[in-house]
């Protein structure tokens, strides 16, 4: 610890955090506008400026460490006019004309410092040069007029995602972000993930879907869980009149710390689905709003009277509590004999992995911050589970090697050291090719009494690839102390595959990661709900479908069915095939819990209040239940943790 001095108070701090660090710790407010705390200080907007005893000039706190005995002042009229000048420059550097600013009014951090400050007009007459706007993204507009080459977002694109597609171009007053060599943000390598406009403290990068629609000052604010995949990021839903303003990523949540991708920040923003809002029935060829207890009848007479030749599915983006209750009720009251998630067999090679082993074997996402290397099998992070793969990317920033092992084009594989592309279906071998080859080099950390020459040999005679790429790989994954293995067991779809990994990753000392699917596809892995849709010909279908957008492929395997009830927040193709149609909560709407990827249990609250006669899907399957005359009771924690998991559950 460190003894600092700060406005004639005495304060101990921990070594080696900076001045503004302190600062912010004790409470004490000094402004800045380049500084972020979950960016690296760059001290290029010098707002921060204080008075350190024993320094001859004024000095950035953003970028100066602590040191003890330091005796620091942060508000004196040399500080203010030094203040005072720093903003004038900046304000002098571009077209800054507040009152036509969306952020203007108390989102604006440059407006708000020069309030502060006590400045009513510009002290230096800007050049009044117009500077273009760059409107070609479909999310993001990037103002050039507006922005103070604080290079947040330039910072944000490195450090928090990975891509790098944000730099600046030229010198002095000619000085621009740019993206990539200077083609349009909309041409341009950019990801959509946002965290640009996240971070930007003026109106430079800007939502196109919430600019103008109101402050983000005086929106509400609620902390809920992204449902677009299993890592379950933390949200920051900006919500003004019941509509969702704009949805930032929680910098508190222990999963992305604020990193979101374009599926939780904008893809909620283009559902413009119609909703339903009232329950319907199926009258002389047409679906005819009803009441709910009407629906309900209708709904269960069907599924009694057809029970035994019923098909039952539900979206694995429902709460734990609602496919508890599904399961509950058609796999404990109807016995129907197929009760199982949309998606529910991506997660049958991990489950029936889980009969030998007998034991979690996979780690928290968290250890890819001290990965040392990482190896990707089968597995795409760039459309798929994307934060995963900004954490990957960003990763490079350390120094991590990449290695890709893929049947398919990968589009991480031009970050890799090594790609091995093999032929399809092989991917047994590669992984028996990789042990080979870490044994070969006499790097195994558990016995390997296989002859590694022979299996090497075989292994590439198989694969197609060559046994130096199987050293090389090799190589680069155990060259650390901390290798992390990530792979996707659908996209394996072998069990003795994922086996083998499990027992390389044994030989390497290496945490073991996979994206499991839809938001809550482990819970319905560990309510069983895990079965493949088998073709055939159904009497009745139940879907619970949530807001998910249903598949083609679904709704043409549902096309004959004589009888379809669906439970669906919004229309869609298999809504307008329905015999019964049930209204319910869309995932801003609905409140549950959610099991990520790691085995972390989170609970999502409800941001908006839900229209008409929509009710959540856990109350609409307890009213079904009721009518059906089943029970709907018992305890879904403990259900949860019957089963052994591939993670460790966190309940």
């Amino acid at each position: 610890m460190a003894t600092i001095t700060i406005n004639q108070q005495t304060y101990e701090v921990p070594d080696g955090i900076t001045v503004l660090q302190a600062a912010r710790q004790l409470g004490i407010f000094i402004p800045t506008l380049c500084d972020h705390p979950h960016l690296t200080p760059y001290g290029g907007c010098r707002l921060c400026m204080v008075e350190i005893e024993g320094f001859r000039t004024l000095q950035a706190a953003c970028t100066i460490p602590v040191s003890n005995n330091m005796v620091i002042h942060t508000e004196n009229e040399k500080i203010k006019k030094a203040r005072e000048f720093a903003l004038s420059l900046i304000f002098s550097e571009r077209n800054h004309f507040c009152p036509y600013c969306q952020v203007s009014g108390g989102d604006c951090e440059l407006q708000n410092a020069a309030y502060r400050v006590g400045m009513t007009h510009w002290p230096l007459q800007p050049n009044w040069q117009p500077f273009p706007v760059d409107a070609s993204h479909p999310y993001i507009i990037l103002e050039h007029n507006r922005c103070i080459l604080c290079r947040r977002c330039i910072r944000a694109c490195n450090e928090l995602v990975g891509v790098n597609t944000l730099g600046v171009a030229n010198r002095g007053a000619r000085t621009f972000v740019i993206a990539d060599f200077g083609v349009p943000l909309g041409e341009s390598t950019c990801v959509s993930c946002g965290m640009c406009v996240q971070v930007c403290p003026t109106g430079a990068m800007i939502d196109r879907k919430s600019a103008y629609q109101g402050k983000k000052s005086e929106a509400e604010h609620v902390e809920t869980i992204c449902t677009g995949c299993s890592l379950g990021c933390g949200l920051d839903v900006l919500i003004t009149d019941n509509r969702i303003l704009s949805i930032y990523g929680n910098w508190d949540a222990p999963v992305n710390q604020g990193v979101l991708c374009k599926v939780g920040r904008y893809y909620p923003l283009d559902d413009d689905r119609p909703r339903i809002t009232q329950p319907l029935v199926r009258k002389n060829g047409e679906l005819q709003p009803t009441t709910w207890e009407e629906a309900l009848s209708v709904a269960a007479s069907a599924l009694k009277r057809h029970s035994a030749n019923s098909l039952t599915l539900a979206s694995a983006r429902l709460t734990a509590e609602a496919l508890y209750l599904f399961r509950k009720v058609f796999a404990e009251g109807l016995h129907s004999p197929l009760v199982t998630t949309l998606n529910g067999h991506a997660m049958r090679p991990l489950t029936e992995t889980l009969h030998d082993l007998g034991e979690p074997f996979e780690g928290r996402v968290t250890d890819l911050n001290d990965a040392t290397s990482i190896l990707i099998v089968q597995a795409d992070l760039a459309s798929n589970h994307e934060v995963l793969g900004f954490m990957v990317r960003r990763s490079l920033n350390r120094g991590v090697r990449i290695v890709i092992a893929d049947s398919r084009e990968n589009p991480l594989a031009a970050l890799a050291e090594v790609s091995l592309v093999f032929k399809e279906g092989r991917q047994l071998a590669v992984v028996e090719g990789l042990m080979a080859a870490v044994a070969r080099l006499g790097l195994s950390q558990t016995e390997y009494t296989e002859d590694a020459i022979a299996n090497l040999a075989n292994a590439a005679k198989t694969t197609g690839l060559a046994t130096d790429d199987f050293l090389k790989a090799a190589y680069q994954i155990t060259r650390g102390e901390k290798p992390v293995i990530i792979y996707d067991p659908a996209a394996i779809n072998d069990v003795v595959a994922i086996k083998a990994l499990v027992r390389l990753a044994k030989m390497t000392g290496a945490t073991l990661i996979s994206p499991k699917g839809e938001a809550n596809s482990l819970v319905a892995a560990q309510f069983n709900l895990i079965e493949p849709m088998r073709p055939g010909t159904y009497e009745v279908a139940f879907v619970a479908l949530g807001d998910e957008i249903p598949s083609e492929t679904l709704v043409a395997a549902l096309e004959r069915t004589p009888f379809l009830i669906v439970q669906a927040s919004r229309e869609s193709k298999l809504t307008a095939r329905a015999d019964v149609v049930l209204p319910v909560y869309t995932w801003a709407e609905e409140s549950g819990h959610y099991l990520n990827l790691e085995g972390r249990l989170q609970e999502a609250h409800p941001c908006l209040t839900a229209p008409g006669q929509a009710k959540s899907n856990e109350v609409a399957l307890r009213k079904l239940a009721e009518a059906l005359e089943v029970s709907a009771e018992g305890d879904w924690r403990t259900v949860l943790t019957q089963r052994v998991a591939p993670v460790t559950i966190a309940v």
